[in-house]
């Protein structure tokens, strides 16, 4: 059974909270907790599980506003996927199967704690794919499932591979893994000015969240930081069955488009988007709008989580 257990380390917390780790098969895995007032195990609602995106420099401050604003209405946990923030960064594959054993794990350990009912997920980007195929895999595990400007929607070509595949390349990942260029890419993608250029490119805007950014340079600092990236750079992170797990999902949808920034194609969500449980909004803003203007944000997603979900 997973152990939770408290930490100490030199990088400062990216939420508030009470921090522990996790002990699991995919290793330990970080977690925030945060909730009402007031309020014990079981009350204030189902959980609400935050999982970060993916990228060089990814950890719970991307999802900062969000659980700062629903720790005021019902339990609230943020996790840290497998290689970022304080979960297990060693140097060892990080693939679907790994990041999504590490959401069946943080799940229902949070079920257990609230007598095995199902839980509520919200995912950014890339890790959408994964609490896709953790809600595939174990259906009555989540109750509903809220996507911010998920990936997998993108181009005229859709994904139905083998289940369980992914776009990895391995060419790319042996000459990304040999010494001098895992230490040269690495290096090049973390320093500062081109954390600022991702980011402005994320926000589609020069106007990123300051506060978030500077997490972003302190976290790459850490140990074992390169790994995880470079299975993302290689493409092993995403999915090549994703419109069949998009389009097997059971439970209630909730999905936000950005319009500015990189990711703004979502022409592959006519698969979907005509599916009484799918609710697709468009949001002003770049890929993670509730930085931008959290009220108009949680206006629209508020409605949702009373939307009727797993039992």
């Amino acid at each position: 059974m997973a152990q939770e257990f408290h930490l100490t380390a030199s990088l400062p917390p990216a939420l508030g909270g009470v921090h522990t780790v996790l002990a699991t098969p995919a290793g330990d895995i970080s977690l925030y907790r945060a909730q009402p007032l007031g309020t014990g195990n079981g009350h204030g609602g189902p959980v609400l599980l935050l999982i970060h995106s993916v990228n060089a420099a990814g950890s719970a401050a991307e999802v900062a506003p969000l659980y700062a604003h629903y720790s005021q209405q019902r339990p609230v946990v943020a996790m840290e996927l497998p290689g970022y923030g304080f979960s297990d960064r060693s140097d060892r594959p990080y693939t679907l199967r790994l990041m999504t054993d590490a959401v069946h794990a943080v799940v229902a350990h949070l079920r257990a704690g609230q007598g095995g009912a199902p839980v509520d997920v919200l995912a950014l980007s890339l890790t959408s794919e994964f609490a896709a195929r953790a809600s595939v895999e174990a259906p009555d595990s989540i109750s509903r499932l809220a996507l911010v400007s998920p990936t997998g929607f993108s181009g005229k070509r859709r994904r139905y591979g083998p289940p369980g595949s992914s776009r990895g390349q391995a060419w790319l990942l042996r000459f990304l893994s040999r010494e001098r260029w895992v230490r040269g890419v690495y290096r090049t993608l973390t320093r500062p000015g081109v954390i600022r250029y991702f980011l402005k490119r994320t926000w589609g805007s020069p106007a990123i969240d300051e506060t978030m950014y500077r997490y972003c340079v302190l976290t790459t600092r850490e140990p074992g930081a390169r790994y995880a990236p470079l299975y993302f750079l290689s493409a092993y992170l995403f999915s090549a069955d994703i419109n069949t797990l998009y389009e097997a999902l059971t439970c209630p949808v909730w999905m936000s488009m950005a319009t500015r920034g990189d990711f703004t194609d979502y022409r592959g969500r006519d698969t979907v988007q005509d599916r009484a449980h799918w609710h697709i909004h468009l949001i002003p803003g770049g890929a993670l709008p509730y930085f931008e203007d959290l009220p108009a944000f949680v206006g629209l997603l508020d409605p949702f989580w009373q939307v009727q979900g797993q039992k």
